[in-house]
């Protein structure tokens, strides 16, 4: 039997509270995270690695992965069942998600309770940005060919989706919303303005990274790198970032608010661009 990354047939009628970027939001100084699952085990080596370790251990977020089947409330731990109207798959019992969802609500009060569904709103930095607000998130992992949709009526506040594609569950896509998020948690990073000039903080694609050796198979890294002088560095990272958006990902800056040093560099390349193709028209040297 096929298993899907699953959710409610029906995006939730809710609508998702943004944070306006312009406003001033406060940032909660730790963050917490409990995990709604019929495979808590998955979560155990991912606690256990990387950044996410690290903030566990500076307590900048507190994390725990709870199995739906201890609110079963049946011998077997039943937490699926045929669907109504027949086909193929099962259906993820709403009693057992009830109950889950209540308690963790219970324990962490003011969390916010998201559903990892394809029929949720695509998840990007944007949204990483407005869950990092909040104070905890509760993350419902379906599984099969989705929950029972009287869940998503009054036990949901967001449904989230991380792609359209298919998964066997929604344990993987809560784990990269846990990581996004935690990222943007003050001080879960080394460096404190490390979260800021990743890719997409300011709406363009990170510029290009080097490291040693200065030499390697012929390529050498950018002389201006090498200078020591913070304001060219500075200078050519922005030239980086906007020229790898505008090759790979064009639609960004269609969507980004553009600074002025920004559209002063998009527009000092607009003429460049216009002299070349000037220079070939009066030599007609058009293909």
């Amino acid at each position: 039997m096929a298993e899907r990354q699953t959710g409610c047939e029906l995006t939730h009628p809710g609508t998702w509270q943004q944070v306006n970027p312009s406003a001033s939001v406060t940032q909660p100084n730790h963050m917490n995270f409990v995990v709604l699952t019929i495979f808590p085990q998955m979560f155990a080596p991912f606690w256990d690695h990387g950044i996410v370790r690290r903030a566990i251990e500076n307590k900048k977020i507190f994390a725990s992965a709870v199995s739906i089947r201890n609110f079963a409330g049946n011998r077997h731990q039943v937490t699926d069942d045929r669907p109504y109207g027949g086909g193929s798959g099962m259906v993820m019992k709403p009693e057992p998600l009830a109950a889950a969802i209540r308690d963790a609500s219970q324990t962490l009060s003011g969390a916010k309770t998201v559903l990892l569904t394809p029929q949720g709103r695509v998840f990007n930095q944007k949204m990483a940005r407005e869950l990092a607000a909040l104070t905890g998130l509760i993350l419902v992992c379906g599984r099969y060919e989705g929950v029972d949709e009287r869940i998503c009526h009054d036990l949901i506040d967001y449904e989230i989706s991380i792609g359209d594609y298919v998964l066997t569950g929604g344990e993987l896509a809560a784990m990269i919303v846990i990581d996004a998020v935690t990222r943007l948690i003050p001080g879960a990073l080394g460096g404190e303005d490390a979260a800021e000039k990743d890719s997409f903080s300011d709406g363009l694609l990170e510029h290009a990274h080097y490291t040693r050796p200065e030499n390697f198979e012929g390529q050498e890294v950018p002389e201006v790198l090498l200078s020591g002088h913070h304001q060219e560095i500075e200078k050519w990272r922005l030239e980086s970032s906007l020229m790898r958006t505008l090759l790979k990902r064009p639609d960004l800056l269609q969507e980004k608010i553009l600074t002025r040093r920004e559209r002063d560099v998009l527009k000092k390349w607009c003429l460049e661009i216009e002299k070349i193709l000037d220079l070939h028209q009066g030599e007609k040297k058009w293909i």
